[in-house]
C-alpha cells in the first residue's frame, strides 16, 4: 500500500492490526488522534476516487473486434 496523507507530507505503506502505522522509510509507531484522523480521512477519499474509476472502467466495456 502506498497513501500519501497531505496534513502530514508523508505516505502511509503498512497498517497492522494493533492501529500502528509504518510510514515510508520509518519504523512502525502509533500515529497521534490527529495523525489517524488524516490517514482515515487521505484512505477515505482514495477508496472514493479508485471505487470511481473502477465504475467507470467497468461501463466504458470492452471495445468490439471489427466484423468483417
Amino acid at each position: 500500500m502506498r497513501l500519501y496523507v497531505e496534513p502530514m507530507d508523508a505516505i502511509v505503506v503498512d497498517v497492522d492490526d494493533d492501529g500502528r502505522v509504518r510510514l515510508e522509510n520509518e519504523d512502525w509507531r502509533r500515529p497521534s488522534l490527529q495523525e489517524r484522523r488524516a490517514i482515515i480521512y487521505a484512505a477515505t477519499q482514495a477508496i472514493e476516487e479508485l471505487t470511481e474509476a473502477v465504475e467507470r472502467l467497468e461501463r466504458g466495456g470492452f471495445p468490439q473486434p471489427p466484423r468483417g
